[in-house]
């Protein structure tokens, strides 16, 4: 697997609990270890872009999370190359 920044790994655990997901299925879907996992849910959830539903043991992200989704999926299309 390539190089990822802390910026891609944020946007793709935003991505993945969009709909609301367990941190299993999160862990997976960002292809992270248990303990990095944790490092970002808690720093996400401190930070506002993600809320843990106690009742569904469940992480979803926040519309602050999806506003940064957007953000760094339109600086993504600034920055590719033209195809």
């Amino acid at each position: 697997m390539k190089y990822r920044s802390r910026t891609d790994i944020v946007a793709t655990i935003l991505d993945a609990a969009k709909d609301g997901s367990t941190r299993t299925k999160i862990m997976y879907k960002a292809y992270l270890s248990y303990t990095q996992l944790k490092e970002y849910l808690s720093i996400l959830v401190e930070n506002g872009l993600m809320e843990y539903e106690e009742g569904q043991l469940k992480y979803k992200t926040t519309e602050k999370g999806l506003r940064y989704m957007r953000s760094y999926n339109e600086i993504g299309e600034m920055v590719s190359p033209d195809k």
